[in-house]
């Protein structure tokens, strides 16, 4: 979860992966001339091109979160992680094929939340990370987390990350109390596992859709002041 953080607040596109709140109301998909256009437009440059394809292509997020909300997954975890495989789609797709858009996000937006579910189910077998299992030369306690290198990550992109996540405590000094609550609980960053935003509205004792409103907001405060 605080990987998803990170890429949350590197995209610039937010409305979606905050946490559609079941209004039901998505912008309409493109017609092919229209996806054609943004795709070009987005290989000029145009970062605008990109939140629009992305805007355009949400219900497939929503599309593909139901069919895995029986797993047991809280949805709004699917969600978030649903949407960054759609942005990922967005900026690997290659339009110049001539195929619409649409199967390959589908399957971006899949591949995104089964690697989620295999990660958790994997990551509920193993032993804690967080454990002491030794001491430094100056008698702080070592975890496995410090001494086993990041799985799929180079040494120098798990520095970055660290320097990301840094940074990122850092930054959470700018928001209000209630807000870093909620972005602590949320994505984990105390001693406790991240939790849906349910079990974050019942202890607050506030309604979920207050909390979602708190996280969609402390997270811009979040991108803006990371970038």
């Amino acid at each position: 979860m605080l990987e998803l953080l990170i890429n949350l607040l590197g995209t610039r596109f937010l409305l979606f992966a905050l946490h559609f709140e079941g209004e039901g109301k998505f912008p309409k998909p493109l017609t092919a001339a229209e996806e054609r256009r943004c795709f070009e437009r987005l290989s000029a440059g145009d970062r605008a091109a990109r939140d629009e394809l992305i805007s355009h292509n949400l219900r497939l997020v929503a599309h593909i979160v139901k069919k895995y909300t029986a797993s047991g997954a809280d949805s709004d975890d699917l969600i978030s992680i649903g949407t960054i495989g759609l942005i990922k789609a967005v900026e690997t797709y290659d339009h110049t094929k001539g195929n619409r858009f649409a199967s390959y996000g589908a399957r971006c937006v899949e591949n995104e939340i089964l690697m989620h579910l295999r990660s958790a189910k994997k990551q509920a077998a193993e032993i804690r990370f967080d454990e002491p299992v030794d001491v430094d030369k100056n008698g702080n306690c070592l975890t496995l987390m410090d001494i086993t290198p990041d799985e799929g990550m180079s040494v120098e992109e798990s520095c970055v990350l660290r320097i990301q996540l840094d940074r990122l405590a850092e930054k959470l000094g700018t928001l209000d109390e209630r807000e870093r609550q909620i972005i602590v609980l949320r994505y984990g960053l105390g001693d406790s596992p991240p939790i849906a935003q349910r079990e974050v509205a019942e202890r607050l004792g506030i309604s979920r859709s207050y909390v979602s409103r708190l996280e969609k907001k402390a997270l811009e405060t979040l991108r803006r002041e990371m970038e």
